[in-house]
């Protein structure tokens, strides 16, 4: 190890890949599903509510397991609870290519929820622990270009996959998953630590200036159950979370129905699906960069980044599901402006609790805030799907499916013009303390 990386300043950053890259494979799990869905759809006869109805179970075991999560963090430290998410939901992966009928392939989706939701809160906990405020913006838009990374090649992979090593078959890509999900866990074993402090008693790092001391302070358990107050108790931690929750239905809606979308009403192939599957998140990575730029280094907040973000996003996601069959160029063009503008404000969103509570309560804030947030991705799925209009002939026609994301990036913009930011330090846990002793 290099003298740089020996250093607490140096080897965060070999911390924030290592969790970047592992944060990949847990996107492989989920968006692999996702890609192949209008297929496992036609396999298994599903219809397009029982598809919104596997998607949003997925979702809603997802939100259930970031309040467990986050609170576990805070308990036995991010490390653990990442090893046993991954260990999880990489066995469920693995299961997925056996399912055979609706019934067992609910239970499946629940249990990669359940495993994948106690993967997000220790990672943005992490995070916290080895950077110092002034860089988290960027540290976490960096982790959240894994978003975009994700679904901008998984689909090419595993349709590549399917094509080339197994005849268009789905179902063998399942197993083959079950490799990265091994090399997440070996990553997660052999390089990350949950804090700068534990890794230097242990003799790995040597200490620097630019060590953050306060983020591994310690606290009493009765001190931090009422340190909880201090986000319970703010009203904007629910305002933002009404935001999150719009920004996540808005996503995953997109995400969970694009694949169908393009097949069933625009008619591209598999190989053709996904490639413009793609498309909106490779402008993704670079939009959820320059949102976490914004935000450290020139607007220093996060409400103009989400307005800019979610207003934006109204009429492109209006246009994009009126989009007539065989506008390829359209299609193409409108893939490319959601991409952008419903990603812009990602790693921002994320780094607003950071910035704005003492870091012993942010792993709890977080995993609380992305627990009730989730509920938006497990709502608008299910929604979607009873907005379907199916013909006759059985086509599918998504037009109203994407005014109401629309709609849902309209109520965002609106949270985020209500949305106050100003940073509540730990002077305030130990004022709430005091009150509720004299008290």
């Amino acid at each position: 190890m290099s003298t740089i990386m020996k250093k607490a300043w140096g080897f965060r950053y070999a911390i924030l890949l290592i969790l970047w890259l592992v944060y990949i494979i847990n996107y492989f799990d989920r968006m692999a599903v996702l890609t192949f869905l209008p297929f496992i759809q036609k396999d298994l006869h599903l219809t397009p509510v029982e598809v919104g109805q596997l998607a949003s179970v997925f979702f809603f075991a997802y939100a259930a397991a970031q309040i467990s999560a986050g609170f576990l963090a805070d308990k036995i430290g991010a490390k653990k609870v990442m090893y046993i998410a991954i260990t999880v939901f990489t066995f469920v992966t693995a299961l997925t290519g056996m399912v055979k009928t609706f019934g067992q392939f609910l239970a499946l989706r629940i249990g990669l929820g359940l495993g994948e939701g106690h993967h997000f809160a220790p990672a943005i906990r992490a995070i916290n622990n080895w950077f110092p405020h002034k860089e988290r913006g960027r540290a976490v838009s960096f982790f959240a270009t894994s978003w975009a990374v994700a679904p901008a090649i998984v689909p090419v992979i595993v349709t590549s996959i399917s094509i080339y090593f197994f005849s268009g078959a789905w179902r063998p890509v399942f197993y083959v998953l079950a490799i990265p999900g091994a090399i997440g866990i070996l990553l997660l074993w052999r390089f990350v630590s949950d804090s700068p402090s534990e890794m230097i008693a242990k003799g790995k790092l040597s200490k620097d200036q630019d060590v953050d001391d306060s983020s591994v302070r310690k606290i009493s358990k009765e001190e931090k159950r009422k340190s909880y107050g201090i986000f319970l108790k703010d009203v904007n931690f629910y305002v933002f979370t009404l935001c999150l929750f719009c920004q996540l239905a808005v996503y995953w809606g997109t995400t969970t129905w694009l694949t169908s979308f393009l097949v069933t009403q625009h008619g591209l192939n598999l190989k053709e699906m996904g490639l413009f599957a793609s498309a909106p998140y490779i402008v993704a990575f670079f939009a959820m960069m320059l949102g976490g730029w914004l935000m450290d280094n020139v607007l220093h907040r996060m409400k103009p980044v989400a307005l800019i973000g979610y207003i934006c996003s109204i009429p492109v996601l209006w246009m994009l599901g009126a989009v007539e069959k065989g506008n390829t160029g359209l299609l193409l063009t409108l893939l490319l402006l959601v991409g952008f503008f419903v990603n812009l404000n990602f790693g921002s969103i994320y780094a607003y609790l950071p910035k704005l509570y003492p870091k012993e309560v942010v792993g709890s804030a977080t995993g609380l805030a992305n627990g009730i947030g989730q509920l938006g991705a497990f709502v608008s799925p299910l929604v979607a799907g009873y907005l379907v209009k199916v013909g006759a002939n059985g086509a599918q026609d998504f037009s109203r499916v994407f005014i109401f994301f629309a709609i849902v990036s309209a109520v965002a913009a609106v949270c985020a013009i209500i949305l106050k930011e100003k940073k509540i330090t730990n002077a305030n846990i130990k004022l709430v303390n005091n009150e509720k002793s004299v008290s």
